[in-house]
């Protein structure tokens, strides 16, 4: 019976109405629904930019509260999707600015790879060190600092090694993809033409490297408010919902450790894990938007641009083994 309910306004409803115009529309099936929200995204981008106060003024809590309904929203989602559709179909109109996509993605995902893997030498440091301490030495905590030392258990630096490796594996997966460092098993892909090559970069990028990092950010993103607020905010709510539990919002960081004097840090594995979907999406971006290129320009410009990693002159033959 949503033709007998009332609208008014259209991107949004009057002042005692219980819907607008275009929710309305929206209602009206799935093709409907699809268009309305590319309709409003474009709405919804530019009341956000020009009312920041309402989503990033953090001592409001229901503007924080906002800012947690709409990280992992339809409204979020058809933003960006619209924003992507029209990157896109400028670069597929000009090809030079499509390379500069790859080139900027890339470059920004090889860049925060190769920093933050110093986080696997930190690990092996630290492990030799706690090893040292804690058979050598016999020492049962830790000091770093100074004028005001930082003292923790052993077992807390044993349990924090989990964090270098969670910094390893979130934030240079792209970065690794970059670099062609992945295990594949091309029992197919191999032998098959250049062109055909791209196309299944192209879709293995639509159809399974954004539907994948989508899912798991819908569910990490309240996975990790959960971990730093209270009342916890749920998927299932709606925005009216949740600007009524920010009346009782505070910060609840999450410092429980697995043991009495173990690592305390655990809600950083969830900030990880949402920073992970970035990275993987960037890279999704970047596949599809190479293999369009290469696929247009042909076999001559195949990893034009790419910037891997080298061993250095006279190390030709061990490259692509490390």
């Amino acid at each position: 019976m949503a033709d007998e309910v009332m609208c008014s306004g259209f991107f949004r409803a009057a002042e005692g109405a219980k819907l607008s115009c275009l929710d309305k529309f929206q209602d009206g099936g799935f093709v409907q629904f699809v268009t309305g929200n590319i309709l409003e995204s474009f709405y919804n981008f530019f009341a956000a930019l020009l009312n920041p106060g309402m989503w990033l003024d953090w001592s409001n809590k229901e503007s924080l509260m906002r800012f947690i309904y709409y990280g992992a929203s339809v409204e979020l989602f058809f933003v960006l999707a619209t924003f992507l559709i029209v990157l896109t179909i400028i670069g597929m109109w000009k090809r030079e600015v499509m390379w500069t996509y790859v080139r900027g993605l890339e470059w920004f995902n090889n860049s925060v790879g190769r920093l933050f893997a110093w986080a696997g030498l930190l690990m092996v440091l630290q492990q030799i060190i706690i090893v040292f301490l804690q058979r050598i030495f016999t020492r049962p905590d830790i000091s770093i600092g100074f004028g005001i030392p930082l003292q923790f258990d052993i077992s807390w630096f044993a349990e924090e090694l989990k964090l270098f490796n969670a910094l390893v594996v979130t934030l240079c997966v792209a970065y690794t993809f970059v670099q062609g460092g992945h295990v594949r098993v091309d029992l197919f892909y191999a032998g098959a033409k250049f062109r055909t090559k791209k196309i299944v970069d192209m879709f293995g990028a639509i159809f399974f490297m954004i539907p994948f990092v989508t899912v798991t950010w819908l569910y990490g993103w309240f996975f990790m408010w959960r971990h730093l607020v209270t009342p916890n905010p749920s998927a299932s709510d709606r925005l009216e919902l949740l600007l009524r539990k920010s009346r009782l919002l505070k910060w609840n960081v999450e410092t429980i450790g697995f043991s009495p004097n173990g690592f305390n840090g655990y809600f950083i594995f969830k900030v990880l894990l949402c920073a992970f979907c970035v990275m993987v999406l960037l890279q999704a971006l970047a596949v599809f938007y190479r293999s369009w290129c290469e696929f247009r320009e042909g076999p001559e410009s195949e990893n034009k641009y790419l910037d891997r990693d080298t061993l250095g002159e006279g190390e030709e033959a061990y490259e692509g083994t490390h």
